[in-house]
């Protein structure tokens, strides 16, 4: 615990947390980013919950004793949450996404994808010019929803509140990993070729794997896949971002500690626009866990 309260006055870097707006809201259930270092840790405990003890992941032992997902990042990003205010303290927080804003990533640590991904074409002139002047990057990390709340209204509200966020602070591009549940590449071969001939980022922004993790997904030639059944090896998550346009970073990591394997997601937002604001629907894919995408469709 002393360890989380030296964070403390690095956290409002990303946000004043008192301060931070409410987006959506309906019946006791509220979506907003969190105003407390309570909250925060509410979110970790979230985290811990799903990542750990449903799917996984391996903790550290400061993890094992906090029971709370930690990460040097959650030091300088904003957190979105969905919060049942009916629920008692401290189980109040039934949804969570973290937010990066590039702004705050170049003024400490960049960003978290950069552990597994070249992010370099999307710092060359080309990128910044196609973004437009004053726009920013956004990186998405880290979402989850409870179990006995996996239904499409509480994660629409989620995505919502995301919106609302995207035109607050002026982004064009939003991006970040999303999870193969598994280790060995070789279980998803037919799922990366599928990816690979018909979603890979464009030439001027060839966001790869970096070497050393890099895992090949041009696995088969493009008329040897049987395409219905590669979709339907796909995670909800990259479903769900496909429909609305994403690109696929070339090459797949394998995350040991979190027990899966990361593809890149790159997503313009212009291209989901029209669907966003108030009536913006991802629906049940707004999920990094694979079992409770399942679960909410």
């Amino acid at each position: 615990m002393k360890k989380y309260a030296r964070i403390r006055p690095r956290v409002a870097a990303a946000q004043t947390l008192a301060g931070a707006p409410s987006y959506v809201r309906q019946g006791s259930l509220e979506v907003r980013l969190a105003r407390s270092f309570k909250e925060i840790k509410w979110a970790q405990k979230l985290r811990y919950k799903i990542f750990y003890e449903e799917m996984q992941a391996k903790p550290d032992w400061r993890m094992r004793m906090t029971k709370r997902d930690i990460d040097p990042y959650d030091a300088v990003c904003d957190h979105l949450l969905v919060i049942d205010h009916d629920r008692k303290k401290g189980k109040r927080v039934v949804g969570t996404y973290r937010l990066l804003r590039q702004e705050i990533a170049d003024a400490h640590n960049g960003f978290y994808s950069a552990s597994e991904f070249d992010l370099t074409p999307m710092n060359s002139p080309a990128f910044r010019k196609q973004m437009g002047e004053g726009r920013q990057l956004l990186e998405l990390g880290r979402s989850c929803v409870h179990k006995d709340y996996r239904a499409t209204s509480t994660i629409n509200m989620l995505w919502k509140g995301i919106a609302e966020y995207l035109k607050e602070h002026n982004i064009a591009y939003m991006f970040g990993c999303a999870s193969f549940e598994g280790t060995d590449p070789e279980d998803f071969k037919e799922a990366f070729a599928y990816l690979y001939h018909n979603h890979l980022v464009a030439d001027d922004f060839h966001v790869k794997a970096l070497d050393g993790q890099f895992v090949n997904m041009n696995t088969m030639p493009a008329d040897e896949i049987d395409v219905k059944r590669a979709r339907r090896a796909l995670p909800p998550l990259i479903k769900g971002y496909l429909r609305i346009g994403c690109f696929i970073g070339d090459g797949a990591v394998v995350d040991k500690q979190f027990g899966t394997t990361d593809v890149f997601i790159l997503l313009p937002v212009e291209r989901i626009a029209s669907r966003y604001s108030k009536h913006y629907d991802m629906g049940a894919e707004a999920n990094d866990t694979a079992d409770a995408q399942a679960a909410a469709l």
